[in-house]
């Protein structure tokens, strides 16, 4: 049968495990049409659940997004088991209970032996392998897995990962039963992380890695991340609402994974907080407080008065800017005697470009050109004079932008935190772990990044994104900041990201 009538054919699905995700899945399923058999080693869980499930519809039914007749009807394909070995007959048996690796291959060992042959496993992992689970199975060519994202009625996207035994055609009908049910699948290999977790490294790894260099405070990172970037969430605030007992685990796992690579290294920063108990919102504390539910966060400063200084800056566009704002600029090939300079650098300090154009260090501070009509971030080395700099800030301020004032580094913020998720990204679709059409999609529905990292990579351009992590590389000597080889050709070959271009498949 091929993966798509098989698809179309499923007509009961056995989700076990009652939890958050469990219910999720759950939901969605019978929404499409599909009995499901609600099972739990607890018995009551699944009265529970069923009633959960249903209010569930019904509040769906109140806004208009179904109608009152098919909640009652999606209910009414809730089917409750005493036991998840249950003899009765289904299609599909999805696995979503506790992530400990001995748990799940008792189930599916003791499936294997209640179920009959045509019935399908998955496994809804988020960490542990595919391949691990199926050694408990005589037969591991029936297991994959199915990742869920939480909350997934609202999370569109799942992981369909094949095991190294799993049999071939039965990702392709999973990929087919995912987009049945609503959802958009993306293929991924059995690779720790997976895609998504592999794939969000970049943001988070290389934040930590800022703060730990005392360039930014959190908030800081946070609102370059939202302003500049265009994240949804900083990566400091999604620490938090994840937590650091998920987070920081997971950190280490993909790390162990890929035995030490540096690009995944986490930090020593989020393993003192795990042990102090600063989790994030669970526990009202972590790289934020939080007050009946609510995030503290610090107001910015407020900008200095406008002075009359001139300004002159290698860039051309930030001095219209600051013209149109009433501020006096200097244009010509070197600052006068006088004037603030603002060097606008790719991966390189403000300092170091200062030297490199023999600038007067004391008069010269830096600006991020990835700084949006939202916000600019301003880069502050040792030997600026420090009235210079409140100046630099006014007449940045003057152009109606918020201004995030941070010690000068290679790279400054805004241009590392994309470095390193487009060069992460780059390194999936090298090593073929997933396609480059199923990473963006992955990450931007998953993540909530506004594009696919390869794609942005696109976009900035794969050359400079090249500069930054080499100037980054050069600069601290961290072997982290090495560039994809993915990245390297398509930027020496002029191709585009987001291709995979020819490949030997396609001429043998």
């Amino acid at each position: 049968m091929l993966p798509g009538e098989w698809a179309e054919r499923v007509s009961t699905v056995r989700v076990i495990g009652t939890g958050v995700m469990g219910r999720g899945i759950a939901q969605i399923c019978a929404a499409a049409g599909i009995t499901v058999q609600l099972a739990d080693a607890r018995p009551e869980a699944v009265t529970t659940a069923v009633t959960e499930i249903g209010r569930m519809y019904d509040k769906l039914a109140s806004k208009g997004r179904m109608s009152a007749e098919q909640a009652e009807a999606a209910t009414g394909r809730l089917v409750q088991l005493a036991d998840p070995l249950d003899p009765a007959d289904c299609d599909l048996v999805v696995e979503a209970v506790r992530e400990d690796l001995q748990t799940k291959r008792e189930l599916f060992a003791a499936l294997e032996g209640a179920c009959p042959q045509h019935v399908v496993f998955a496994t809804n992992t988020s960490s542990l392998q595919v391949t691990s689970i199926a050694t408990a199975l005589q037969d591991p060519s029936r297991l994959a897995g199915l990742h869920f994202f939480n909350p997934v009625p609202l999370m569109r996207l799942v992981e369909v990962i094949p095991g190294a035994r799993t049999a071939e055609d039965l990702p392709e009908a999973l990929i087919a039963l995912v987009r049945r049910v609503g959802h958009t699948p993306v293929r991924a290999t059995d690779t720790p992380g997976f895609l998504v977790n592999h794939a969000g490294r970049g943001l988070i790894t290389e934040s930590l890695q800022i703060l730990a260099e005392d360039l930014a405070t959190p908030e800081d990172v946070d609102r370059i991340a939202r302003d500049v970037l265009g994240l949804r969430m900083g990566p400091f605030e999604l620490m938090d609402l994840t937590a650091l007992d998920v987070t920081h685990p997971a950190m280490e796992s993909i790390f162990a994974g890929y035995y030490g690579d540096p690009r995944l290294r986490p930090s020593p920063i989020t393993r003192s907080r795990l042990e102090a108990g600063l989790l994030g919102r669970k526990t009202g504390e972590g790289f934020y407080r939080y007050e009946d539910g609510a995030k503290q966060e610090r107001p910015e400063p407020v900008a200095p008065e406008l002075t009359d200084r001139p300004v002159w800056s290698d860039d051309a566009a930030l001095l219209d800017s600051l013209a149109e704002a009433g501020v006096p600029v200097e244009r010509g090939d070197d600052p006068g005697e006088s004037a603030i300079a603002l060097v606008t650098p790719y991966g390189h300090s403000a300092a170091s470009a200062a030297l490199s154009a023999r600038l007067p260090v004391d008069r010269v501070c830096g600006v991020d050109p990835l700084s949006t009509s939202e916000r600019c971030t301003l880069t502050v080395h040792p030997a600026v004079d420090r009235d210079v700099v409140r100046a630099a800030w006014a007449a940045l301020a003057a152009t109606g932008r918020a201004v995030t004032v941070v010690r000068d580094g290679p790279g400054m913020i805004a241009q590392r935190l994309l470095a390193a998720i487009v060069n992460t990204s780059c390194f999936i679709a090298e090593q073929r772990l997933a396609t480059p059409e199923d990473i963006d999609t992955a990450v931007r529905l998953a993540l909530g990044y506004p594009r696919g990292p390869l794609e942005w990579g696109e976009q900035v351009g794969a050359r400079r994104i090249l500069t930054v992590l080499r100037a980054l590389h050069s600069a601290t000597g961290d072997p982290r900041y090495r560039p994809s080889r993915w990245l390297v050709e398509r930027a020496d070959l002029g191709l585009p990201l987001d291709e995979t271009g020819t490949a030997v498949t396609d001429v043998l």
